[in-house]
């Protein structure tokens, strides 16, 4: 019998004073039994750090792997933001880039490693392409906390992530890494 994805539902309370950004938004995430919660709780954090009018996430990843795991698209459906999540390869990224005026990755592991793996290979506007490496400590303390039922008051200042949950104050960053 194959596993099925668990639902996770997050009420957040967001205040990005770095964007000007303060809203209060549900979501629905579905956590596919090959995915880590540190993923999950990764992709969770991309949606808040890059809310706007139009974001969602897509089907990208498991059950089309050419989609991003997020999406940023206006009113006509135009490409805004791809958001990856994870470890995508340089041609993928190559393939973003050309497809949506903006490109961010998000991710969980060391991004030093990462970065080795971009070395020497060709990725269209490498330079524009932000890559965010999530505290990993951060990550661990939500994951400790995560329910299938999760109520958040988020706050971003100065590149640091504040989150306010089960009572707990959690904070950490999410510095932007160049591109090779």
């Amino acid at each position: 019998m194959a596993l099925t994805a668990t639902l996770y539902s997050f009420d957040i309370a967001l205040s990005d004073v770095d964007r000007g950004v303060y809203e209060q938004f549900a979501i629905k995430a579905a956590c596919h039994p090959s995915e880590s919660e540190e993923y999950l709780l990764t992709r969770v954090l991309a949606y808040c750090l890059e809310y706007a009018e139009g974001i969602s996430f897509s089907k990208g990843g498991i059950s089309d792997p050419d989609d991003p795991a997020i999406v940023v698209k206006d009113l006509t459906g135009a490409w805004k933001s791809w958001i990856e999540i994870g470890a995508p390869d340089a041609a993928r990224l190559h393939i973003a880039s050309k497809a949506s005026p903006r490109v961010a990755v998000y991710t969980h592991k060391d991004p030093r490693l990462l970065l080795r793996t971009y070395e020497g290979t060709r990725i269209h506007k490498a330079d524009q392409i932000a890559l965010f490496a999530v505290d990993r400590d951060l990550l661990a303390a939500l994951a400790e906390r995560l329910d299938r039922r999760n109520s958040w008051t988020l706050s971003v200042t100065d590149g640091t992530i504040y989150i306010d949950v089960d009572g707990a104050s959690l904070s950490g960053n999410f510095p932007r890494i160049p591109l090779p």
